[in-house]
C-alpha cells in the first residue's frame, strides 16, 4: 500500500485547475478553523472515537477509549438536544475532527469528502477530464495548452483559443475563479463536454465536443542532458507513476550518453513513500537499508534496497531546498549517508512523519501520523514541533531571519544530533532536515520589491500571454525547433517595455533603481515563459535553470577534475 508522507500540489497555470511550475513543498495548513473556541471541550474525544473503531475490543486500552467514546458521544448528544440555536451538525464534527488533529502534530490532517480526490490528484498521477492547460486572462479562459495525447488535442482546441461558452453556458465576461472552470471541464470518464471556442482568424464561434478521459499528472517536470556527460531529472513531487516517468527520463538520457546525473528534488514537498524507496534503490547496492519507520504503536518497519538500481554507479548529486520534504528527505538521507552521492543546496524542511490515509464512513478522510522515519544511519529528520503548530509553520521564516539561507555557519547543531556515515565516516546530522554537503546560499542580490509585486500581480504571466497570442505563427516559423529559441531568441527592452507599461496599468510605482537590479531575471523569467507556451515545461527549466545556483555549483564540481571525489570524501 502506497502511504503518502507529505501533500503538494501548487501550481500557477491552471489544467482544468492548477498546473504548473511553481515550486511546492510546504505541508498543508490545517482548514476550517471556524468554532473551535466553543468547541474546546470536543478536542483530542472524537478522534478517539476513530481510533477506536481501528482497534481490536479486548484491550484494556480499548476500554478505556470507549469510555472516552461514550463521553464524547454524550456531549454531542446534549449540544444536538439541548442547545438554544439550531446547529449543523455536521460543522460542529468536522471542527471537532480539525481540532483533535491539530493538537496531535502539523501533518494529521482531515480531508472532507469533496476535496479527497483533488487531494490525491498529484499523487495517485491522473485525473478526469479534457487536458487543457488554462489562465484567466482579463475575465477570458485562454487555452495556454492542450496536454498530448488528451481529449481535447485530439479534436483540435489549440493554444491561443478563448473558451466562450461551455455546455452552452456563457463563461466569457465572466468573474469566475479557476476552480469554477474547472469545476465545469472536468467530469466522468466518458462523459461529453461541449465548448465554443473563439479562434483568432475565424469569424465564427467554433464548436468542439470533447469525450472526457483520464489525464495524466506529471511528475517530472524537466529532463535534458546539460552537457555531453551529465544528464539533468526534476522531480516535482512522488506520485504513483513517479518511477515509470523516471526511468522513461533514465532511459532517454543514457541513450544520448549520460555519466553523471544531477537529480533535482527542489520544492519537492514529498508523497508517496514507496515511491522514495523505489527510486533511492535506484542509486544503492543490494541490502543497503534506504529507511525504516517506527511509532509507538507501530512495529519497526525496514525497506533494504534490491540488486536491481540502474545507476549504483556512477557521479550523482541531488539538490534539495528548503522546500524539499518528506520523500525528498528518504532520498538525499540515504544517498548521503551510504556515501553514494553529493547532497547540494540549502537545508531541507524536516518532515519525517510518516502519515496513513484511513478512509471515513461518509467518503471523508482522516491523514493520521502513524510513525516517523529514519534515515539508514539511525538520523529523524522531523524537526521540532512541540511549541506548537503556528510556530512550526514560521520556521522557513524564522531561518531566512538567523542568515541560515545566507551562510551555513548560522546553522549550529549540538553533539548529540552528529552521526558518521557508513562507508567515509563523514560527520552528518539529525535533528530537523537533511544538510547538505555542499551549501548554496540564496541569491538576493537580484529580487527587489519592485520585481515581486510584478510578479505577485501576474504582470509576467499576463505579458507572455499577450505576446505569444500576437506572435505565435511567426515565432513558430522562426524558431521551429527550440534548441534555436534557445540560442537566438532575445528578451529586448522594447519586450520589457510590455512589462513596465502593464505593472503601471495596475498601479505598480516604477522604481528605476530595482528595476535595474531586477532586470535581467525578468528577462530571463519572460524568455522561459514564453519557451513553456511554445512548448512545454522541459523547455521552461532548459531556460530558467540557468539561474538555478544550486544547479550550475552541481555542473561546476563534476566539470572540475577531482572536485566531485574531494567533496565526496570531505578532503
Amino acid at each position: 500500500m502506497n502511504h503518502p508522507i507529505s501533500n503538494n500540489h501548487s501550481m500557477n497555470i491552471f489544467q482544468e485547475e492548477e498546473a504548473s511550475s511553481t515550486p511546492a513543498g510546504m505541508p498543508p495548513v490545517d482548514r476550517d478553523r471556524k468554532g473551535l473556541a466553543a468547541l474546546s471541550s470536543l478536542k483530542g474525544l472524537l478522534i478517539l472515537v476513530l481510533v477506536a473503531w481501528l482497534l481490536p475490543p479486548a484491550t484494556s486500552a480499548q476500554l478505556k477509549i470507549n469510555a472516552q467514546a461514550l463521553k464524547l458521544n454524550n456531549v454531542f448528544s446534549i449540544i444536538s438536544n439541548m442547545y438554544v440555536d439550531t446547529i449543523n451538525e455536521n460543522k460542529i464534527v468536522e471542527a471537532a475532527i480539525v481540532g483533535a488533529l491539530k493538537e496531535l502534530d502539523p501533518h494529521s490532517s482531515y480531508i472532507p469528502k469533496a476535496e479527497v480526490d483533488r487531494v490525491n490528484e498529484p499523487l495517485e498521477g491522473s485525473f478526469e477530464g479534457v487536458g487543457i492547460q488554462f489562465q484567466l486572462f482579463e475575465d477570458t479562459i485562454l487555452v495556454v495548452q492542450t496536454i498530448s495525447g488528451t481529449p481535447a488535442e485530439k479534436v483540435g482546441v489549440m493554444p491561443g483559443d478563448r473558451i466562450v461558452y461551455i455546455d452552452n453556458e456563457l463563461v466569457a465576461g465572466v468573474k469566475f475563479q479557476n476552480s469554477d472552470v474547472t469545476k465545469r471541464l472536468r467530469g466522468t470518464r466518458g462523459s461529453v463536454v461541449e465548448v465554443k471556442i473563439r479562434r483568432r482568424g475565424v469569424k465564427e464561434l467554433m464548436l468542439f465536443k470533447i469525450t472526457r478521459d483520464k489525464i495524466p499528472v506529471n511528475s517530472i517536470d524537466a529532463n535534458y542532458m546539460i552537457d555531453k556527460q551529465t544528464g539533468y531529472i526534476r522531480i516535482n513531487n512522488f506520485g504513483s507513476k513517479t518511477m515509470l516517468e523516471y526511468k522513461e527520463a533514465f532511459s532517454k538520457l543514457r541513450e544520448q550518453g549520460m555519466k553523471n546525473l544531477i537529480l533535482s528534488l527542489q520544492g519537492n514537498g514529498g508523497g508517496y513513500m514507496n515511491a522514495a524507496i523505489e527510486l533511492a534503490d535506484e542509486f544503492l547496492g543490494a541490502g543497503q537499508l534506504i529507511v525504516y519507520t517506527e511509532g509507538a504503536r507501530q512495529p519497526k518497519s525496514v525497506a533494504n534496497a534490491s540488486s536491481r538500481g540502474d545507476f549504483e554507479t556512477g557521479k550523482l548529486i541531488i539538490l534539495v531546498d528548503e522546500y524539499s520534504a518528506s520523500a525528498s528527505e528518504i532520498v538525499s538521507g540515504a544517498v548521503q549517508d551510504w556515501d553514494r552521492g553529493l547532497i547540494v543546496g540549502r537545508r531541507s524542511f524536516g518532515k519525517g512523519l510518516v502519515q496513513r490515509q484511513i478512509p471515513l464512513s461518509d467518503g471523508s478522510m482522516l491523514r493520521l501520523t502513524t510513525s516517523r522515519y529514519h534515515t539508514p544511519t539511525g538520523r529523524s529528520i522531523q524537526k521540532p514541533y512541540k511549541d506548537g503548530v503556528e510556530k512550526y509553520q514560521k520556521d522557513l521564516e524564522e531561518r531566512f531571519k538567523h542568515g541560515e539561507m545566507v551562510t551555513a555557519d548560522s546553522i549550529q547543531f549540538p553533539d548529540s544530533l552528529k552521526y558518521k556515515t557508513l562507508k567515509l565516516g563523514r560527520t552528518v546530522y539529525g535533528g530537523g532536515g537533511i544538510m547538505p554537503d555542499v551549501f548554496i546560499p540564496i541569491d538576493t542580490t537580484r529580487f527587489t520589491m519592485y520585481h515581486r509585486k510584478v510578479v505577485a500581480q501576474g504582470i509576467m504571466n499576463k505579458v507572455s500571454v499577450q505576446y505569444i497570442e500576437k506572435n505565435r505563427t511567426n515565432l513558430k516559423r522562426q524558431y521551429p525547433a527550440f534548441d534555436k529559441f534557445l540560442h537566438q531568441f532575445t528578451v529586448d527592452d522594447t519586450l520589457l517595455k510590455l512589462i513596465l507599461d502593464a505593472a503601471e496599468a495596475e498601479k505598480i510605482v516604477f522604481d528605476e533603481q530595482q528595476y535595474e537590479k531586477s532586470k535581467a531575471l525578468m528577462a530571463l523569467q519572460l524568455k522561459a515563459l514564453i519557451a513553456r507556451d511554445l512548448w512545454s515545461v522541459n523547455e521552461y527549466y532548459r531556460i530558467i535553470d540557468s539561474d538555478n545556483e544550486a544547479l550550475q555549483a552541481a555542473l561546476k564540481i563534476l566539470n572540475t577534475p577531482g572536485m566531485y571525489d574531494k567533496k565526496l570524501t570531505n578532503r
